[in-house]
């Protein structure tokens, strides 16, 4: 798909880590042809910023404090930007609480050459994150990282569980998903009935202090049932590289 000199890789929407989006993405996708991202992503609807031009941005003004002061987004015209403002219509409120607890960040110390673990931490959930609603036992084993447990011996409760895919950078890596593509599962009480829901809820409980106890398990995505048909096989879960075990156990 050509989109001012540049081109836009398929996706396939029909993924099912991409359940959430495909609507929305399909027609920013349609409209990003002759206009590019930005502006099909205006075409949506009302989002808690406004989309333009990369070079939008000031020289040496940071992306999240100009965000901030303007509430607008700068947005070029390729995937990675595309699922960045996916992320922003479908999950407002998280997306607006990330952009304020950067800000404050970079009030506070200005821009390092090291972001700090604070800032870290926003950028790992920002780019990598995921949500999961799931039953107890799920949960338990993803902590202790028993992966045959996770996904072989308690399979049918998948059934019971949903895996939101929430990073715009996660999102760009499964348009060529490969078996290490790795979430980070944002660790909180999580009860929804829909995703405004979860948006809402989500936002609230972020803070900077809760964020720097690092809150994240790590979940490799393609080992959900029913999202890689390679993972019916038992053995497929039997990689150390991929499914690693607690480091304590290693």
């Amino acid at each position: 798909m050509e989109t001012r000199g540049l081109m836009l890789p398929a996706v396939d929407w029909d993924a099912p880590w991409l359940a959430p989006y495909a609507a929305l993405g399909r027609a920013v996708a349609a409209q990003a042809g002759s206009g590019g991202v930005a502006t099909a992503l205006n075409a949506q609807g009302p989002a808690p910023v406004h989309f333009v031009a990369q070079s939008a941005l000031p020289a040496g003004e940071a992306y999240e404090q100009f965000i901030f002061r303007t509430r607008q987004c700068p947005t070029r015209d390729n995937l990675h930007d595309l699922f960045n403002g996916l992320c922003w219509l479908q999950f407002p409120q998280t997306k607006t609480r990330l952009n304020q607890l950067q800000a404050a960040e970079i009030a506070a110390a200005g821009v390092q050459p090291l972001r700090g673990p604070v800032r870290d931490a926003l950028t790992v959930f920002d780019e990598n994150a995921a949500f999961l609603i799931a039953p107890p036992a799920l949960w338990d084993a993803l902590r202790a990282r028993d992966w045959q447990r996770l996904f072989i011996d308690l399979r049918p409760l998948w059934q019971q569980a949903q895996l939101l895919l929430f990073g715009h950078a996660l999102l760009e890596k499964l348009v060529h998903p490969r078996k290490g593509i790795t979430a980070h599962i944002y660790c909180a009480p999580i009860a929804i009935q829909n995703i405004a829901n979860l948006d809402a809820e989500i936002a609230a409980q972020l803070s900077a202090s809760g964020l720097t106890g690092k809150p994240f398990l790590p979940l490799p995505v393609l080992g959900v049932p029913g999202w890689c048909g390679e993972n019916t096989q038992p053995g497929f879960y039997a990689d150390p590289q991929v499914f690693r075990p607690p480091r304590s156990a290693a």
